[in-house]
């Protein structure tokens, strides 16, 4: 799996990753039961309220081999701070009309 991982640019200066990266090497979250080697092929923010540079980002991704698309928590689940992404729904809407099948996405990481 070649894996992007997309998070918010709000929550930057409060998470660095730490979990993300935890959760993929042990296979826990939203990688639990992947057998595969999982090589993370970048790790971005959305490019700020309202995402609107995620679609961009994505196909940035696929030219660079990346297979599976994962939002942090941070975007669907609100971890760190308690509040999920309010753009969050017309995200992954805008997301899954733009690529379909074409990209593995996982909404949330841990």
């Amino acid at each position: 799996m070649k894996l992007g991982i997309i998070r918010c640019q709000q929550t930057e200066v409060y998470c660095p990753g730490s979990m993300d990266f935890k959760v993929i090497s042990k296979r826990m979250g939203a990688f639990e039961g992947i057998e595969e080697d999982i090589i993370i092929n970048g790790f971005v923010s959305c490019g700020g309220c309202p995402g609107k540079q995620i679609n961009l980002r994505i196909r940035e991704y696929i030219k660079r081999g990346t297979d599976t698309i994962a939002f942090a928590s941070c975007m669907s689940k609100g971890t760190p701070i308690g509040f999920k992404c309010p753009h969050y729904e017309a995200i992954m809407a805008a997301v899954k009309k733009e690529f379909g099948d074409q990209i593995k996405i996982l909404e949330y990481t841990h």
